[in-house]
């Protein structure tokens, strides 16, 4: 796995499955960040007013309250939020597309290649919190390297 150097970024992973909260955790503090967990929207929406967060990195399928829910009321809190959405079925390309709408500039699709995870939450973080009057284009999915 790529390492970057990090200047101990926070991000917060909001996903349900156990399995994926601790890989993203292994693989994100291995390459310097300090990660907070939410197993759901309500857990991700308290850690975010509590903490400084730098990247959300957040499922847009989850029991209680819903990804794009949860993103609609973090626009709301922090206009300039950082949120990489993910999705794990095909057919979820719906749920995507309303990502994009409420704000969201970058998505990814499970499975995903932990390489491009990292690059596209290095990119968040590298990008100017007071986006210009010209919105940048919303990247494509990052497709899983096999």
């Amino acid at each position: 796995l790529i390492k970057r150097e990090s200047t101990m970024a926070t991000i917060l992973v909001v996903d349900d499955e156990k399995p994926i909260q601790d890989m993203l955790r292994t693989v994100l503090e291995s390459n310097g960040y300090r990660v907070l967990i939410a197993g759901n929207g309500f857990e991700g929406l308290l850690i975010h007013r509590r903490n400084t967060i730098d990247v959300t990195i957040m499922d847009l399928i989850m029991p209680d309250t819903d990804g794009i829910e949860m993103i609609s009321k973090l626009m709301e809190m922090s206009p300039d939020a950082k949120i990489i959405a993910m999705t794990g079925a095909s057919g979820d390309m719906n749920f995507l597309d309303v990502a994009k709408q409420c704000g969201v500039r970058r998505v990814v699709t499970k499975p995903f290649d932990l390489d491009e995870l990292l690059s596209v939450v290095h990119e968040e973080l590298a990008r100017e919190s007071s986006p210009s009057t010209t919105p940048a284009p919303v990247t494509q999915p990052v497709k899983s390297g096999a």
